[in-house]
């Protein structure tokens, strides 16, 4: 026999009212109601009321999501958020993207609405901007990729609009439009901000840098790097909560008595800086009483024959040495500690600091072996001379030699003259020695040259370049400075959308042969990425002196890439090593000081819509990105 059937369903019956006749009165209702429930069995009234239940636990989240957008807005970049694995189709070999001027640009707006909700600069960590419609995300943007027990976020943000969404609309509303957008961005960076701190926080608080992935730190000197390089990332990003405990940190933990070896490059760009820089955001002494403490314990680098200081630095015993293989410092190094021991020596009136900085300029201006104005990569710190002649590079061990002769004449009321005229002899001499144009696209490089021999290898850190010479034409310097750097932005740019995650490698080679199919070209050791911020930092020179919005765009797609191939979801952001592989980037496991210094700083300005968050009138920039003040003309 077969067991009888169950049902698979309740039947529930309501008995009509006794006259058959229908009565909409609101008293019927409630009584009607009422008796019908009250005719149900007990098992009956408890499914109706479990299935209420959990129709409402259904529907809350996305109740909630629109009270959010209603109320505090939603940032587009969250850091637990969780996708659909879905990659972006990778870049054909044959077929690179064109140079963005040759391309329409997407456009986004959002409602007029929210003008009134925009952050404002004193305030900046509390208001939050946001539109919820222009929030939402085309389908498969986001993905989490789980990289062998890590797991990194891949989050999108806003893209374009639908094709004829934007209309043209008046000069009114396109500025609330653009100021709502960058209102959105802004939030975006001190999202990222925050989620990079929380790794910090959680795994590698008080210690030089973060190693997201194994939830665990690295030391260089012992010293909380990172923490140091963010002091006045988060002042200016207005995130006072995270900025009041690094400050208690210094306060508290921070001691420059140790027995430990620092480079003092590294050590004066990226402390020293860090510090003179958060004194001047905030006025208070702790940090300057910081700065004095780390300026004093460098200065026995300078003890050297030739005045040339050496690379390496104990400040505990107060000794100094060149690293163990050579007795060379490179050029860059001893070249672009000079922002940070002037201004040292302005602060303190302590002479020495500056003294001992202006004999390194003095004595590489009259040195021979430079090629119009372009310097070698090493000098020895016995004799003082150039080393390795016949190489010269805008790339490492050479970059901001030229950025600090530009800087110290801003820094110095434009009155040393002697700079101006070797970075002006410099400039003249990457145009005629170092400037070529790729193909097919026809992209400005600035390459190498090796003995009389041109190579069209770029790193990134000239990307520097165009910022600088940027801020050379707005302080009075040939208009063609600009023509060129908005040239080589755009090169800039390309290296990172020609790739197939959307950001740069750490070097690249260009194509200058007729009939090639594309413009750049990357070895396999040199397809990593650090988080580096040189691109960014031109963007925001750029976009201050030019207010061209394509600036803008192309910041934000690099965060968003850094955002999809980079963020780590327990907290912080990583290296990667292959830029050309977007199902596996390759994740290097550290994230760097200068990401906190410097990248994600210079993004929050590139979207600030106030020119007077660190004017360009008023401060420069050292090298690590720290700001500091331009001298008052008496």
């Amino acid at each position: 026999m077969h067991p009888p059937s169950r049902q698979d369903y309740i039947s529930i019956n309501f008995a009509g009212q006794g006259s058959g006749s229908y009565n909409n009165s609101k008293q019927w209702r409630r009584q009607s109601c009422w008796r019908k429930w009250k005719q149900l069995s007990r098992l009956q009234r408890s499914l109706i009321l479990v299935l209420l239940f959990i129709c409402g636990i259904a529907s809350y989240p996305a109740v909630t999501e629109q009270l959010r957008g209603l109320t505090d807005g939603d940032p587009e970049t969250k850091s637990n958020s969780v996708f659909p694995h879905v990659l972006p189709e990778a870049v054909k070999q044959d077929q690179p993207p064109l140079p963005t001027s040759q391309r329409k640009l997407s456009n986004k707006r959002g409602p007029p609405v929210l003008q009134n909700r925009l952050q404002k600069k004193e305030n900046a960590s509390n208001t939050v901007v946001e539109d919820k419609a222009s929030d939402s995300k085309k389908e498969g943007e986001e993905g989490v990729i789980s990289w062998r027990g890590a797991v990194i976020d891949t989050d999108q943000a806003t893209e374009s609009t639908k094709d004829g969404e934007n209309k043209e609309g008046s000069p009114a509303n396109q500025k609330v439009q653009l100021s709502v957008k960058s209102a959105i961005w802004r939030e975006a960076v001190q999202e990222a901000f925050r989620h990079a701190w929380k790794g910090y926080k959680d795994f590698a608080w008080g210690h030089d840098e973060l190693r997201p992935l194994s939830k665990s730190y690295s030391e260089w000197f012992g010293l909380g790097l990172t923490l140091i390089d963010a002091l006045d990332t988060m002042w200016i990003l207005g995130l006072k909560e995270e900025f009041e405990e690094a400050k208690t940190w210094v306060a508290a933990e921070l001691t420059f008595n140790k027995n430990v070896d620092v480079n003092l490059f590294e050590s004066t760009i990226r402390i020293l800086g860090g510090l003179l820089s958060t004194y001047h955001l905030t006025g208070d002494t702790l940090f300057l009483d910081k700065a004095k403490d780390i300026g004093s314990r460098l200065m026995p680098a300078f003890n050297t024959p030739s005045k040339i200081p050496y690379s390496d630095v104990n400040i505990g015993k107060g000794t100094a040495h060149p690293p163990r293989w050579t007795s060379d410092s490179t050029v860059a190094e001893v070249t672009s500690i000079q922002l940070e021991f002037r201004e040292l020596s302005r602060l303190t009136q302590e002479p020495q600091y500056q003294a001992a900085v202006a004999e390194v300029m003095k004595q590489v201006h009259k040195l021979d072996g430079k090629l119009d104005g372009l310097v070698p990569m090493f000098i020895n710190t016995n004799n003082g001379q150039f080393t390795h002649q016949g190489i010269y590079t805008l790339g490492a061990r050479a970059d901001s030699y030229y950025e600090y002769l530009l800087k110290q004449w801003i820094q110095g009321g434009k009155k040393e003259n002697e700079l101006l005229e070797d970075y002006l002899q410099a400039i003249e001499g990457v145009k005629n020695n170092l400037l070529q144009k790729s193909s097919p696209n026809g992209l400005t490089f600035v390459g190498e040259l090796s003995h009389g021999q041109f190579s069209p290898k770029m790193d990134h850190l000239v990307c520097f370049l165009p910022g600088t010479l940027a801020l050379g034409a707005y302080n009075g310097l040939p208009a063609d400075h600009m023509d060129l750097a908005k040239q080589l932005m755009e090169t800039c740019y390309q290296m990172y959308i020609q790739m197939e995650t959307g950001l740069s490698p750490e070097i690249v080679h260009f194509n200058m042969h007729q009939g090639s199919t594309r413009d750049i070209e990357v070895k396999l050791a040199d397809r990593h990425n650090l988080l580096r911020p040189e691109t960014v930092e031109s963007l925001f020179y750029l976009y201050r002196f030019t207010k061209d919005q394509k600036y803008r765009e192309w910041g934000w797609r690099i965060l968003q890439n850094f955002n999809k191939y980079t963020k780590v979801s327990s907290g912080g952001y990583t290296s990667i090593n292959n830029v050309r592989d977007p199902d596996y980037p390759s994740p290097r496991d550290k994230m760097e000081s200068f990401f906190l210094g410097e990248t994600l700083k210079y993004l929050y300005l590139l979207f600030s819509d106030d020119p007077n968050l660190i004017s360009l009138d008023q401060y420069v920039f050292n090298t690590e990105a720290h700001p500091l003040p331009i001298w008052p003309s008496n």
